[in-house]
Protein backbone atom coordinates (compact mmCIF):
# COMPACT_ATOMS: atom_id res chain seq x y z
CA UNK A 1 0.00 0.00 0.00
CA UNK A 2 1.13 3.56 -0.77
CA UNK A 3 -0.16 6.23 1.58
CA UNK A 4 0.43 9.73 2.91
CA UNK A 5 1.72 9.62 6.50
CA UNK A 6 1.99 12.49 8.93
CA UNK A 7 3.17 13.36 12.43
CA UNK A 8 1.13 16.32 13.72
CA UNK A 9 2.86 18.01 16.65
CA UNK A 10 2.43 21.29 18.48
CA UNK A 11 5.64 22.66 16.97
CA UNK A 12 6.26 20.74 13.74
CA UNK A 13 4.21 18.68 11.31
CA UNK A 14 6.10 16.05 9.32
CA UNK A 15 4.67 14.46 6.18
CA UNK A 16 5.94 11.76 3.84
CA UNK A 17 4.85 9.02 1.46
CA UNK A 18 5.11 5.45 2.76
CA UNK A 19 4.98 2.15 0.95
CA UNK A 20 4.33 -0.93 3.04
CA UNK A 21 5.10 -4.57 2.35
CA UNK A 22 4.18 -6.50 5.46
CA UNK A 23 6.22 -5.03 8.31
CA UNK A 24 8.66 -3.36 5.91
CA UNK A 25 8.12 0.36 5.36
CA UNK A 26 9.82 2.52 2.73
CA UNK A 27 9.50 6.26 3.36
CA UNK A 28 10.08 8.87 0.63
CA UNK A 29 9.80 12.66 0.30
CA UNK A 30 9.72 13.50 4.04
CA UNK A 31 9.23 17.21 4.73
CA UNK A 32 8.58 19.24 7.89
CA UNK A 33 6.43 22.33 8.34
CA UNK A 34 5.88 24.71 11.30
CA UNK A 35 2.46 23.73 12.59
CA UNK A 36 1.46 27.16 13.88
CA UNK A 37 2.19 28.78 10.49
CA UNK A 38 -0.92 27.08 9.08
CA UNK A 39 -4.60 27.35 9.97
CA UNK A 40 -5.32 23.65 9.51
CA UNK A 41 -3.86 20.26 8.68
CA UNK A 42 -5.60 20.45 5.30
CA UNK A 43 -3.55 23.55 4.45
CA UNK A 44 -0.30 21.74 5.32
CA UNK A 45 -1.23 18.72 3.20
CA UNK A 46 -2.07 20.94 0.24
CA UNK A 47 1.29 22.70 0.61
CA UNK A 48 3.02 19.31 0.77
CA UNK A 49 1.31 18.24 -2.47
CA UNK A 50 2.47 21.47 -4.11
CA UNK A 51 6.05 21.05 -2.83
CA UNK A 52 6.41 17.41 -3.85
CA UNK A 53 4.10 17.09 -6.85
CA UNK A 54 2.62 13.94 -5.36
CA UNK A 55 -0.77 12.84 -4.07
CA UNK A 56 -2.22 9.76 -2.37
CA UNK A 57 -5.58 8.05 -2.00
CA UNK A 58 -5.07 7.03 1.64
CA UNK A 59 -3.53 8.79 4.65
CA UNK A 60 -2.59 8.05 8.26
CA UNK A 61 -1.89 10.89 10.68
CA UNK A 62 -0.21 10.54 14.06
CA UNK A 63 -1.67 13.28 16.25
CA UNK A 64 -0.55 14.74 19.58
CA UNK A 65 -3.76 14.18 21.51
CA UNK A 66 -6.37 11.54 22.36
CA UNK A 67 -8.13 9.99 19.35
CA UNK A 68 -11.76 8.92 19.80
CA UNK A 69 -14.41 8.05 17.20
CA UNK A 70 -12.08 9.08 14.35
CA UNK A 71 -11.65 12.55 15.86
CA UNK A 72 -8.94 14.34 17.82
CA UNK A 73 -8.77 17.78 19.42
CA UNK A 74 -5.03 18.40 19.34
CA UNK A 75 -3.47 19.06 22.74
CA UNK A 76 -1.05 21.85 21.79
CA UNK A 77 -2.75 23.20 18.65
CA UNK A 78 -6.21 24.80 18.23
CA UNK A 79 -7.28 22.15 15.71
CA UNK A 80 -10.13 19.65 15.72
CA UNK A 81 -9.26 16.80 13.36
CA UNK A 82 -12.05 14.65 11.97
CA UNK A 83 -11.11 11.76 9.68
CA UNK A 84 -14.40 11.97 7.77
CA UNK A 85 -13.95 15.70 7.14
CA UNK A 86 -10.33 15.19 6.07
CA UNK A 87 -11.43 12.54 3.59
CA UNK A 88 -13.93 14.96 2.07
CA UNK A 89 -11.75 18.09 1.98
CA UNK A 90 -8.61 16.32 0.73
CA UNK A 91 -10.51 13.93 -1.58
CA UNK A 92 -9.00 10.87 0.09
CA UNK A 93 -10.48 7.38 -0.04
CA UNK A 94 -9.53 6.68 3.56
CA UNK A 95 -8.00 8.53 6.53
CA UNK A 96 -6.69 6.96 9.75
CA UNK A 97 -5.98 8.94 12.93
CA UNK A 98 -3.90 7.59 15.80
CA UNK A 99 -2.17 9.06 18.80
CA UNK A 100 1.37 10.21 18.02
CA UNK A 101 3.00 8.10 20.73
CA UNK A 102 1.00 5.08 19.67
CA UNK A 103 2.50 5.70 16.22
CA UNK A 104 6.00 5.80 17.75
CA UNK A 105 5.24 2.50 19.50
CA UNK A 106 4.19 0.99 16.16
CA UNK A 107 7.36 2.41 14.62
CA UNK A 108 9.66 0.72 17.14
CA UNK A 109 9.17 -2.54 15.24
CA UNK A 110 10.57 -0.90 12.08
CA UNK A 111 13.81 0.31 13.68
CA UNK A 112 17.30 -1.09 13.12
CA UNK A 113 20.02 -1.29 15.80
CA UNK A 114 21.69 1.86 14.41
CA UNK A 115 18.40 3.73 14.97
CA UNK A 116 18.79 3.37 18.74
CA UNK A 117 21.27 4.68 21.32
CA UNK A 118 21.65 2.54 24.46
CA UNK A 119 21.49 4.36 27.78
CA UNK A 120 21.25 1.16 29.85
CA UNK A 121 21.65 -2.33 28.44
CA UNK A 122 19.53 -4.07 31.10
CA UNK A 123 18.99 -7.82 30.90
CA UNK A 124 19.66 -8.90 27.30
CA UNK A 125 17.42 -11.96 27.77
CA UNK A 126 14.43 -10.12 29.26
CA UNK A 127 11.18 -10.17 27.27
CA UNK A 128 7.79 -8.66 27.98
CA UNK A 129 5.88 -5.43 27.74
CA UNK A 130 7.61 -2.27 26.56
CA UNK A 131 6.88 1.44 26.75
CA UNK A 132 7.63 4.66 24.90
CA UNK A 133 8.00 8.09 26.53
CA UNK A 134 8.75 11.24 24.56
CA UNK A 135 9.43 14.72 25.94
CA UNK A 136 9.12 17.46 23.34
CA UNK A 137 6.54 20.21 23.11
CA UNK A 138 4.52 18.01 25.47
CA UNK A 139 5.07 14.68 27.21
CA UNK A 140 3.76 11.67 25.27
CA UNK A 141 3.50 8.12 26.55
CA UNK A 142 2.43 4.79 25.07
CA UNK A 143 2.65 1.09 25.88
CA UNK A 144 3.37 -2.12 23.99
CA UNK A 145 1.60 -5.15 25.43
CA UNK A 146 3.51 -8.43 24.92
CA UNK A 147 1.22 -11.40 24.19
CA UNK A 148 4.03 -13.96 24.17
CA UNK A 149 4.60 -13.63 20.41
CA UNK A 150 4.49 -9.97 19.50
CA UNK A 151 3.88 -6.48 20.87
CA UNK A 152 0.55 -4.66 20.62
CA UNK A 153 0.95 -0.84 20.84
CA UNK A 154 -1.65 1.22 22.68
CA UNK A 155 -2.06 4.92 23.42
CA UNK A 156 -2.16 6.61 26.82
CA UNK A 157 -2.38 10.18 28.09
CA UNK A 158 -0.16 9.45 31.08
CA UNK A 159 1.85 12.64 30.64
CA UNK A 160 -1.13 14.54 32.03
CA UNK A 161 -1.12 12.59 35.32
CA UNK A 162 -0.38 14.53 38.52
CA UNK A 163 3.22 15.54 39.21
CA UNK A 164 4.48 14.05 42.50
CA UNK A 165 7.46 15.66 44.33
CA UNK A 166 9.83 13.60 46.50
CA UNK A 167 12.39 16.12 47.79
CA UNK A 168 12.24 19.53 49.51
CA UNK A 169 13.36 21.18 46.26
CA UNK A 170 10.61 19.42 44.31
CA UNK A 171 7.98 20.36 46.90
CA UNK A 172 9.11 23.98 46.51
CA UNK A 173 8.81 23.54 42.73
CA UNK A 174 5.27 22.17 43.08
CA UNK A 175 4.28 25.09 45.29
CA UNK A 176 5.75 27.56 42.78
CA UNK A 177 3.99 26.00 39.80
CA UNK A 178 0.70 25.53 41.66
CA UNK A 179 0.62 29.23 42.47
CA UNK A 180 0.91 29.97 38.74
CA UNK A 181 -1.10 27.22 37.07
CA UNK A 182 -3.20 25.44 39.67
CA UNK A 183 -3.03 21.72 38.89
CA UNK A 184 0.49 20.55 37.93
CA UNK A 185 0.96 17.57 35.62
CA UNK A 186 4.12 15.71 34.68
CA UNK A 187 3.95 17.41 31.28
CA UNK A 188 4.25 20.75 33.07
CA UNK A 189 7.76 19.83 34.28
CA UNK A 190 9.00 17.22 31.77
CA UNK A 191 8.71 18.89 28.35
CA UNK A 192 10.02 21.90 26.48
CA UNK A 193 7.74 24.19 28.47
CA UNK A 194 8.87 22.24 31.54
CA UNK A 195 12.49 23.28 31.07
CA UNK A 196 11.37 26.91 30.84
CA UNK A 197 9.21 26.49 33.97
CA UNK A 198 12.06 24.85 35.88
CA UNK A 199 14.49 27.59 34.86
CA UNK A 200 12.10 30.30 36.06
CA UNK A 201 11.69 28.42 39.35
CA UNK A 202 15.46 28.05 39.82
CA UNK A 203 15.92 31.80 39.32
CA UNK A 204 13.41 32.48 42.09
CA UNK A 205 14.72 29.70 44.33
CA UNK A 206 18.35 30.84 44.00
CA UNK A 207 17.40 34.52 44.14
CA UNK A 208 19.20 35.45 40.98
CA UNK A 209 18.47 36.78 37.49
CA UNK A 210 19.15 35.80 33.89
CA UNK A 211 22.59 37.03 32.72
CA UNK A 212 22.48 39.51 29.81
CA UNK A 213 24.15 37.14 27.32
CA UNK A 214 21.50 34.49 28.02
CA UNK A 215 18.69 37.05 27.76
CA UNK A 216 20.04 37.87 24.29
CA UNK A 217 20.24 34.18 23.30
CA UNK A 218 16.64 33.62 24.43
CA UNK A 219 15.43 36.73 22.59
CA UNK A 220 17.24 35.81 19.38
CA UNK A 221 16.17 32.17 19.35
CA UNK A 222 12.73 32.59 20.87
CA UNK A 223 13.16 29.30 22.75
CA UNK A 224 13.99 29.46 26.46
CA UNK A 225 14.32 25.69 26.79
CA UNK A 226 16.85 25.40 23.96
CA UNK A 227 18.92 28.32 25.24
CA UNK A 228 18.98 26.94 28.79
CA UNK A 229 19.93 23.44 27.60
CA UNK A 230 22.73 24.80 25.40
CA UNK A 231 24.10 26.96 28.23
CA UNK A 232 24.03 23.95 30.56
CA UNK A 233 25.83 21.74 28.04
CA UNK A 234 28.55 24.38 27.72
CA UNK A 235 28.69 24.72 31.56
CA UNK A 236 28.37 28.45 31.01
CA UNK A 237 25.52 29.17 33.43
CA UNK A 238 25.30 27.54 36.91
CA UNK A 239 21.54 28.09 37.13
CA UNK A 240 21.08 26.43 33.73
CA UNK A 241 23.19 23.48 34.85
CA UNK A 242 21.06 23.10 37.98
CA UNK A 243 17.90 23.45 35.89
CA UNK A 244 18.90 20.69 33.48
CA UNK A 245 20.06 18.38 36.27
CA UNK A 246 16.66 18.77 37.93
CA UNK A 247 14.90 18.28 34.60
CA UNK A 248 16.86 15.13 33.76
CA UNK A 249 16.23 13.61 37.18
CA UNK A 250 12.49 14.33 36.90
CA UNK A 251 12.45 12.96 33.35
CA UNK A 252 14.12 9.77 34.59
CA UNK A 253 11.70 9.52 37.50
CA UNK A 254 8.63 9.76 35.30
CA UNK A 255 10.03 7.38 32.67
CA UNK A 256 10.69 4.98 35.54
CA UNK A 257 7.10 5.41 36.75
CA UNK A 258 5.78 4.49 33.31
CA UNK A 259 8.16 1.53 32.98
CA UNK A 260 7.21 0.26 36.44
CA UNK A 261 3.48 0.49 35.72
CA UNK A 262 3.89 -1.25 32.37
CA UNK A 263 6.38 -3.83 33.76
CA UNK A 264 8.48 -2.91 30.73
CA UNK A 265 11.05 -5.70 30.77
CA UNK A 266 10.84 -5.72 26.97
CA UNK A 267 12.41 -2.28 26.80
CA UNK A 268 12.00 1.42 27.48
CA UNK A 269 12.22 3.71 24.44
CA UNK A 270 12.74 7.47 24.63
CA UNK A 271 11.42 9.53 21.74
CA UNK A 272 10.98 13.24 21.20
CA UNK A 273 13.33 16.05 20.33
CA UNK A 274 14.65 16.72 23.84
CA UNK A 275 16.29 13.29 24.13
CA UNK A 276 17.87 13.63 20.68
CA UNK A 277 19.25 17.11 21.36
CA UNK A 278 20.55 16.29 24.86
CA UNK A 279 21.83 12.74 24.41
CA UNK A 280 25.15 13.33 26.19
CA UNK A 281 23.42 14.85 29.21
CA UNK A 282 21.09 11.85 29.34
CA UNK A 283 24.15 9.61 29.60
CA UNK A 284 25.65 11.56 32.50
CA UNK A 285 23.92 10.33 35.61
CA UNK A 286 20.85 12.32 36.64
CA UNK A 287 18.39 10.69 34.23
CA UNK A 288 19.30 7.10 35.12
CA UNK A 289 19.51 7.98 38.82
CA UNK A 290 15.91 9.16 38.59
CA UNK A 291 14.90 6.13 36.53
CA UNK A 292 16.37 3.59 38.99
CA UNK A 293 15.14 5.41 42.13
CA UNK A 294 12.26 3.06 42.92
CA UNK A 295 13.17 1.71 46.36
CA UNK A 296 12.66 -2.05 46.59
CA UNK A 297 11.90 -2.15 42.85
CA UNK A 298 15.35 -0.80 41.87
CA UNK A 299 16.69 -4.30 40.96
CA UNK A 300 13.67 -4.77 38.67
CA UNK A 301 14.30 -1.39 37.02
CA UNK A 302 17.92 -2.36 36.38
CA UNK A 303 16.75 -5.30 34.25
CA UNK A 304 14.95 -3.00 31.80
CA UNK A 305 16.87 -1.91 28.68
CA UNK A 306 16.65 1.85 28.10
CA UNK A 307 17.23 3.22 24.59
CA UNK A 308 16.88 6.56 22.81
CA UNK A 309 15.20 6.54 19.40
CA UNK A 310 17.52 8.26 16.93
CA UNK A 311 15.32 7.81 13.84
CA UNK A 312 13.34 11.08 13.50
CA UNK A 313 10.78 9.52 11.15
CA UNK A 314 9.67 6.81 13.60
CA UNK A 315 6.09 8.19 13.92
CA UNK A 316 5.73 8.15 10.12
CA UNK A 317 6.97 4.58 9.92
CA UNK A 318 4.64 3.65 12.76
CA UNK A 319 1.61 5.26 11.13
CA UNK A 320 2.24 3.15 8.03
CA UNK A 321 2.66 -0.05 10.08
CA UNK A 322 -0.57 0.75 11.94
CA UNK A 323 -2.51 0.91 8.68
CA UNK A 324 -0.87 -2.26 7.36
CA UNK A 325 -2.03 -4.11 10.50
CA UNK A 326 -5.68 -3.15 10.07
Amino acid sequence: MRLLVGDIGGTKTALGVAKTDGDTVTLTQPLRYPSTAFDSLEDIVRRYYEDTGTSCHFAAFAVAGPVKNRCCETTNLPWLLNADVLEEKLRLSGVYLLNDLEAVAWGVGALWPHDLAVLHSGDPHAVGNACVVAAGTGLGQAGLYWDGIRHHPFATEGGHADFAPTTELEFALLSHLHSRFGRVSWERVVSGMGIADLYEFMLVHQRTTTPPWLQLAIAEGGDTAAAVAQAAAAVRCPVCVDTMQLFLRLYGREVGNVALKQMALGGVFLGGGIALKNLEMLRNGAFLEGFFDKGRMTPLMQQMPVRVILQPHTPLLGAARFVAAQ
